[in-house]
């Protein structure tokens, strides 16, 4: 079944469908807000928050756009919250610390590795909005359009955050080459 045909499903009061879009997104969702965080509790706390707002608002689910945009969007207002509510502003200069963004499956190469470590503390230096069209659009693979939705702000808007963030990352990462 597509996620959207689930969220159908959940929508109608079928809870047990939202399993397999928990299944599908948890780590996914996990890994956005761990990026923007950098805090490995409350990104997993993030993720939970975000199903119980599926749950509690699968009837505004309208299915007219991809439910995965629509997900974003709600995590996207789960991390804003949070922050709001706790009365905790977000940090434009995160300190990268030893986080490590990429998974290190085959690439046990010592001279990737290296390379990885910095272009992840050269993310880590960019500010949150440009932090978060790069992840979308590089690690969720989302077109500007999709992006765009989830942020609220238009496609040209869209290209010129991620313009201005490739600029600032060839800025402090100046190993080009993986850019």
């Amino acid at each position: 079944m597509s996620d959207e045909q689930l969220m159908d499903m959940v929508k109608k009061g079928k809870l047990e469908f939202l399993s397999r879009l928990f299944d599908r997104y948890h780590t996914k969702l996990y890994n956005f807000f761990l990026r923007l965080t950098h805090d490995a509790s409350l990104s997993e706390d993030l993720v939970q928050n975000v199903f119980e707002r599926i749950i509690k608002y699968r009837k505004s689910y309208r299915g007219d756009a991809p439910f995965k945009a629509w997900m974003y969007q709600i995590a996207r207002n789960v991390r804003t919250d949070h922050y709001r509510l706790n009365k905790i502003k977000v940090d434009d200069s995160v300190k990268p610390g030893h986080l490590n963004l990429w998974t290190n499956t085959h690439h046990e190469v010592m001279e990737q590795q290296e390379r990885n470590k910095e272009l992840t503390q050269a993310i880590m230096k960019l500010k949150p909005e440009y932090r978060e069209v790069l992840w979308l659009g590089w690690f969720e693979k989302m077109n500007y359009s999709e992006v765009g939705e989830i942020m609220g702000i238009s496609v040209s808007n869209v290209k010129v955050r991620m313009h201005r963030a490739i600029k600032q990352l060839r800025t402090h990462y100046n190993k080009s080459s993986c850019l």
